[in-house]
């Protein structure tokens, strides 16, 4: 009993979605747009964006920290439940690798969570699978998982395909074989390739529901107006595209202002493969009229830095993160007022994508059922999440107090942590009878 991430054998790739349209005469749900953002997205996610090359512009990977700390905070607050042994020892097995492929979700714009078989779970991104109809609430009704091989100098596909209508689930099975990896090919037995030759080729199941967990993010569909969900950084990707610009040429500036020596080419040692030169500017025509001068520009790393700073607040701000979360809170003065909007704003975010995932798991601890036959066991599902973003701070502030009152935590400590001040400013700050609220 085991969960799996991936399946051995299998690669990545592009779809080959008009050929999947012509094959299975159907009509994905997403536009060609859409398809196209989700393979941005996921470079993005990888640190792949289009902009970094490596050399000058190297990618802050704003769009994992993102995701993480969004995920850390969904799942931190979330108990879950199911009265049903057997189904809730599934469920736990689930929850082990929920956090890494939550994130690969949010960053994708939504994942499945999809049986196996009685005992065994797949995580699927959004880049693995084809949306072809959603219900008006956004439930995935339609959908096609293509799984891809390389055996020898082949390139198989199979596609698996979920099509829900009323109280009738149909799954199907075909196989296709091709010499590019850029074409389906033609349909072949699904034994061509060993692993599915269990499968079956069409099967109907009396049931009015998906047999596997959909997540989505809660976020508008600005794309191309579909049900799918979009990558919780999808509007700030030329912000963070400007964040990368920016931290080049903030690590440009400490390399360019290295300190160098101008000498005479008659003071620098000679080896037995030329001249050291490796911290020497050298005056190879003699024309200098010191011996040594030296190269010292001045940093100009505040500007930097604080531009940089501003970018990621600005991204903080549109994915619904607190500050802190990816810029550093000393650079920029924040009024209690707005430190708690912005945690009332993530706390929303974070709400919204707990009431996505629940939804999700319970559509997985069903389908689970259905695989065990314990759909009509009468088991019970709950799944509750704590407010840990407000409750969690008011507690450590509480406790807070107590130290500052037993003479264990100073009051300009104090007001530093609770006012987003640096220890000496707000030390300055401190009134004549060092009173803190």
């Amino acid at each position: 009993m085991g969960l799996i991430d991936f399946i051995k054998g299998v690669y990545r790739r592009l779809f080959p979605v008009k050929d999947i349209q012509t094959a299975l005469g159907i009509t994905p749900a997403l536009s060609q747009e859409m398809l196209e953002r989700i393979d941005i997205w996921s470079r993005c996610y990888q640190g792949k964006a289009e902009w970094v090359d490596n050399d000058r512009v190297i990618s802050l990977r704003l769009e994992s920290s993102s995701v993480r700390e969004l995920a850390n905070v969904t799942l931190n607050e979330m108990t879950v439940n199911v009265s049903n042994e057997k189904l809730n020892g599934l469920l736990e097995n689930v929850r082990a690798s929920l956090n890494k492929n939550l994130q690969r979700g949010l960053a994708t714009g939504g994942m499945v969570i999809k049986p196996l078989n009685e005992a065994q779970a797949q995580f699927v991104a959004a880049d693995g699978f084809i949306p072809v109809e959603f219900d008006a609430d956004g439930r995935l009704l339609d959908v096609v998982f293509p799984e891809f091989r390389k055996i020898g100098e082949k390139y198989y596909t199979r596609l698996e395909r979920h099509a829900l209508n009323g109280n009738k689930l149909t799954i199907t099975n075909t196989a296709y074989a091709s010499d590019s990896e850029r074409t389906l090919g033609r349909e072949v037995p699904l034994s061509a390739v060993n692993d599915w030759k269990n499968y079956v080729s069409a099967v109907i199941f009396p049931v009015d529901r998906p047999v596997f967990g959909y997540f989505r993010t809660p976020n508008d569909n600005t794309v191309d107006g579909s049900a799918a969900g979009i990558s919780v950084f999808e509007t700030v990707l030329e912000k963070i595209k400007r964040a990368d610009i920016q931290f080049g040429r903030l690590d440009y500036e400490f390399e360019s202002a290295k300190r160098r020596i101008h000498a005479d080419v008659s003071m620098v040692k000679k080896t037995n493969s030329g001249f050291e030169l490796d911290e020497v500017y050298v005056d190879v025509n003699g024309d200098s009229d010191d011996f040594y001068r030296e190269f010292s520009p001045a940093l100009r790393q505040e500007g930097f830095i604080a531009g940089l700073e501003e970018y990621k607040r600005e991204i903080e701000f549109d994915i619904g993160l607190s500050y802190g979360d990816l810029s550093q809170p000393q650079y920029v003065e924040k009024s209690a007022t707005e430190v708690n909007a912005a945690k009332f704003r993530k706390r929303n975010t974070v709400n919204q994508i707990q009431e996505q995932l629940k939804k999700c798991l319970d559509d997985l601890v069903f389908a689970f059922a259905f695989y065990n036959r314990l759909t009509k066991s009468g088991y019970e599902f709950s799944c509750d999440f704590k407010d840990s973003i407000l409750n969690d701070e008011q507690s450590e502030r509480e406790e807070d107090r107590k130290d500052l009152a037993n003479g264990t935590l100073r009051p300009e400590e104090y007001r530093a942590r609770w006012r987003n001040e640096t220890l000496a400013k707000a030390k300055a700050n401190l009134p004549e009878a060092a009173e803190v609220d």
